[in-house]
């Protein structure tokens, strides 16, 4: 698994996800439970994970579509 993105902004996980799945690319959110920690209050980023052999195809949706990196 390698890191594709973060963010605090769920919309952007959201819509990554979409793109990705629409490439049949498998994408997997983690930290998404952090806010327990946090209070709920969004300072702390999620992940979006895809597997090492999907990265590169990843990595061109989410450029394609300008969807910052957050790295």
């Amino acid at each position: 698994m390698k890191e594709l993105l973060r963010s605090t902004d769920p919309t952007i996980l959201a819509f990554a996800s979409a793109l990705l799945q629409g490439e049949d690319i498998d994408c997997f959110p983690i930290d998404v439970n952090m806010s327990v920690l946090e209070g709920s209050i969004g300072i702390l980023p999620r992940r979006l994970m895809v597997r090492e052999d999907d990265f590169d195809a990843a990595l061109r949706v989410i450029l394609d579509n300008d969807i910052p990196l957050g790295r």
